[in-house]
């Protein structure tokens, strides 16, 4: 009998996302010198340092390379971010080896993605999560589709349900102003 996503929550240890379309909406803006402006929200943000410092991993696997948001992700702890991904399983088998020594396994790793290059990691997961707004492709295999879109607080919505069901949502000094 297969789980529901929100019993296979209580094994989750580690955090995996695509960026464009996952922590970003997908859209980019170009500079003048051809780089590419991407829009991160806050709230995803605020839940993937509280993860972190709950001792979760969290991480970035993409196609994409956009320094902006690599330099934005390690601001907020994050230490494993793999851009410019064109095999991302390489990517996930890369950070598999990477936490061997911790035990992490694939059952431990609650992958979230949009699009078609996502297919077979979320298949790999424990838990294979999408946004709203992800391909039909990548709904349809998700173990768990966001009611929030891409780059509008699925990441928040994910990360929040795992750290509350595993009694780990808040800090004490979150509220000491």
């Amino acid at each position: 009998m297969t789980k529901n996503y929100k019993e296979l929550l209580h094994h989750i240890r580690a955090f995996v996302f695509d960026i464009d379309g996952v922590l970003t909406d997908g859209k980019f803006q170009v500079a003048p010198d051809g780089s590419p402006i991407r829009n991160l929200n806050s709230k995803d943000g605020y839940a993937m340092q509280l993860a972190i410092k709950k001792g979760f991993i969290v991480a970035a696997i993409s196609g994409g390379h956009c320094e902006g948001v690599k330099k934005r992700l390690r601001a907020l702890g994050m230490t494993d971010i793999y851009m410019s991904a064109s095999h991302k399983m390489d990517s996930w088998k890369d950070l598999l080896a990477v936490y061997e020594h911790q035990g992490l396994k694939p059952e431990n790793i609650l992958y979230m993605g949009d699009d078609i290059p996502d297919y077979h990691l979320l298949l790999e997961a424990g838990v294979g999560a999408a946004p709203a707004n992800a391909a039909p492709e990548i709904r349809s295999i998700a173990q768990y589709v966001s009611p929030r879109d891409g780059g509008d607080g699925c990441v928040r919505d994910v990360i929040e349900q795992t750290l509350k069901l595993q009694d780990n949502w808040m800090l004490d000094e979150d509220f000491a102003w």
